[in-house]
């Protein structure tokens, strides 16, 4: 909970607040004064009488009361501080800037410990230790360089790095990304990254709260609350754009099956960004560059209108944009053919529509109202004007501001020669403009923005299993894998159609078995993971006796058990996985099976539960699909029908959370249906399922 004394003080003090402004407890107090914060501001410094005109208090003790307290001293004196203020001067928010604490040591860990006891038990707020501190439009708490400009209208930031915070900032400043709240939660001893989420989302008010959130996350501590209030932001008119750092952590950890091996934390926090309908980046830039997008109207289709007076950045624009899935439309008829008579000679209008080096403020103007009023199949342009600085040129970018402002598309400018043209691009950002420096990413931001998929509905769906069967097979069942029959019964369980089959640990019951199953029919090894590695597959099996050869052939197979013999079906090899991770809960995954998915690992991610929908939008997102809707002649695959066997696994990890790893290599699909010819599926009991907030 963040306490309205955190985030709206009418009282401040820092404690540790010196004159020195090139130290944490100088700079905020300079930071606090400079943005007009209009409460009480206090001081303590038993060492000065005043600092930059506030009276200092020798101690805490000495205070009147006090909303909001920033720690700028010792570790090891804060503990002291806290539960004065906390205790005695009816302090509820606190900002500790001071490290020192778990990321340091466990005597660290231990002061932190008592602090968040201390803050809990009085119905405190606690923002770090080990932070920058917050800013809002009420206060600037922070004790870093330059403000940016705050309007509750802007980007809402929470950073687990405050370097980030910093670094971000400054980049984002210059080109005129407007700040709503910043949130550097630091050690998120309290209030981690999910809680100020929360927050954000219980307060939000379309058209009245910053409609963009931006976040740094460095560890996902609880999934399930990110996703609640990620999806409800979103669903209330809010879009939210992450990174989180870690992603290379090893995912080829050792595991007994191919979802096993390709699952992983990284995996799932890309599904879990996925599921709600976070816009996952790779880092800073990218991530103020999406967010200005975001802060933007955004066209109403996908046709894009690149307007130039250069042509290579528009040629690169113009691949960002149709590699991302938008047109740059070719534009061409009488009223093409009007704007050109109003351009220099040499100037072209077929899109991208070059003005060329010489081209004028009033020649933009032309070429805007054109793409208004006069191209209908243009949803939105992007504007490309830099300059050689051999001349101002102010009157573009004051033309581009009110064009901006005015125009029913939207209108993207990008300027990339800050250094030559900085007056004029400072005057543009000073009016309340926002650009973008390089024409690639912005292509590459506006177009993973436009084709990125809205939150779906709160309680889609799913398809109905047998959820009494379920628990019958996993209550009674022992950690580890299942046996074949187990195996058999949970997939008859969910409605997920399998091969006839049956195990045998006989020649005699091979035989027995092959007849009531008929032919011809697949024999495979139980026993060893990888069974074609072992030559523990045989197919078109024919006749009896072939049985009985390659019966005893398997059984003296290392770790071979049994032998399973099952219909032989023909169709494309597919894959349906799913693997429980952590609090995030079960991933389930889909692709091209048999060996396609260890060569190709083409395979889509999600984080359960999954609708029949949500599966059918992983397997168009395959880089294989075409080969799933049937090339060259080849049978297609039932794609509504592998969707509802993908939501079949996802809703048995629903019920049956236990199951910790499991395998349907291959599914056999072709039009008429997609049945599963092997299973894995390992429980394990030991660990709890995804757990409440």
């Amino acid at each position: 909970m963040l306490t309205k004394e955190l985030l709206q003080p009418k009282s401040i003090v820092v404690v540790g607040g010196s004159a020195d402004t090139g130290k944490p407890g100088g700079s905020v107090i300079k930071n606090l004064i400079a943005q007009g914060y209009k409460g009480k501001l206090y001081v303590v410094n038993p060492k000065a009488e005043e600092v930059q005109g506030v009276k200092c208090h020798a101690s805490v003790d000495m205070l009147p009361d006090v909303d909001l307290a920033m720690l700028a001293i010792p570790a090891a004196a804060c503990v002291e501080a806290v539960e004065v203020l906390a205790r005695k001067k009816n302090t509820k928010g606190f900002i500790i800037f001071s490290a020192g604490f778990h990321e340091e040591s466990a005597a660290g860990a231990e002061l932190e410990e008592k602090i968040v006891k201390i803050v809990n038990e009085t119905g405190g707020s606690l923002i770090g230790p080990n932070c920058i501190g917050v800013m809002n439009t009420c206060y600037a708490g922070v004790f870093t360089g330059t403000i940016p400009p705050l309007s509750d209208t802007g980007v809402d930031f929470i950073t687990g790095s405050g370097a980030t915070a910093v670094f971000l900032m400054q980049a984002a400043m210059r080109f005129g990304l407007p700040f709503a709240g910043v949130y550097s939660i630091g050690n998120s001893a309290q209030i981690g990254v999910e809680d100020v989420l929360e927050h954000l989302d219980e307060t939000y008010v379309h058209g009245k709260s910053a409609p963009v959130k931006m976040l740094y996350i460095e560890s996902v501590n609880k999934p399930a609350k990110l996703l609640k209030h990620a999806q409800s932001l979103i669903r209330k008119g809010a879009r939210i754009t992450a990174v989180k750092s870690g992603s290379s952590e090893a995912g080829s950890r050792a595991a007994s099956s191919h979802t096993g091996a390709l699952a992983s934390p990284d995996v799932a926090v890309s599904a879990l960004f996925k599921k709600a309908g976070i816009i996952r980046c790779y880092g800073r830039t990218e991530l103020a560059l999406m967010a200005a997008v975001l802060l933007q109207p955004l066209p109403t289709g996908k046709n894009m209108a690149v307007v130039t007076h250069a042509g290579g950045p528009a040629v690169m624009l113009t691949d960002a944009l149709s590699n991302g899935g938008m047109e740059v439309p070719h534009i061409e008829g009488p009223k093409a053919e009007a704007l050109l008579a109003k351009l220099f000679a040499g100037s072209s209008a077929g899109n991208p529509i070059d003005f060329l080096a010489t081209g004028t403020a009033e020649q933009l103007g032309y070429i805007l109202d054109a793409c208004e009023n006069d191209f209908d199949g243009v949803d939105g342009v992007a504007v490309i004007f830099g300059s050689p600085g051999l001349f101002p040129i102010y009157d573009v970018y004051e033309l581009l501001a009110e064009k901006i402002k005015t125009a029913r598309k939207p209108i993207f400018p990008i300027f990339p020669s800050y250094g030559w043209v900085k007056g004029e691009v400072d005057e543009f950002v000073r009016r309340g403009g926002c650009y973008f420096p390089d024409e690639v990413l912005f292509g590459q931001a506006l177009a993973r923005v436009c084709q990125s998929k809205r939150v779906g509905d709160a309680a889609p769906e799913m398809p109905e299993i047998d959820v009494a069967a379920v628990r019958q097979v996993v209550d009674s069942a022992a950690n580890g894998y299942l046996d074949p029959a187990q195996i058999h019964a949970l997939l008859d369980a969910a409605g997920i159609a399998r091969a006839r089959e049956g195990v045998a640990r006989s020649v005699e019951q091979a035989m027995e078995k092959a007849g009531l199953i008929g032919f011809p029919l697949v024999m495979k090894v139980v026993g060893p993971v990888h069974k074609s590695d072992v030559g523990g597959v045989v197919l078109n099996v024919r006749d009896q006796e072939t049985v009985r050869r390659e019966f005893e052939r398997m059984m003296k197979i290392p770790e071979t058990y049994a032998v399973m013999l099952a219909q032989q079906l023909a169709g494309t090899e597919v894959f349906i996985g799913a693997k429980r991770e952590g609090e995030f809960g079960h991933i389930v995954m889909c692709g091209l099976g048999g060996i396609f998915i260890e060569v190709l690992k083409d395979v889509a991610s999600g984080l359960a539960p999954l609708s029949p929908e949500d599966a059918r939008e992983m397997i168009g997102g395959l880089r294989s699909y075409k080969i799933i809707q049937g090339v060259r002649g080849q049978e297609p695959v039932n794609e509504a029908r592998f969707a509802e066997m993908v939501s079949r696994v996802s809703e048995l990890t629903r019920v049956a959370p236990e199951i910790f790893e499991m395998d349907l290599n291959p599914l056999l699909g072709n039009a008429h249906d997609v049945v599963a010819v092997d299973a894995r599926i390992r429980i394990e009991k030991r660990v709890l399922a995804q757990s409440d907030y």
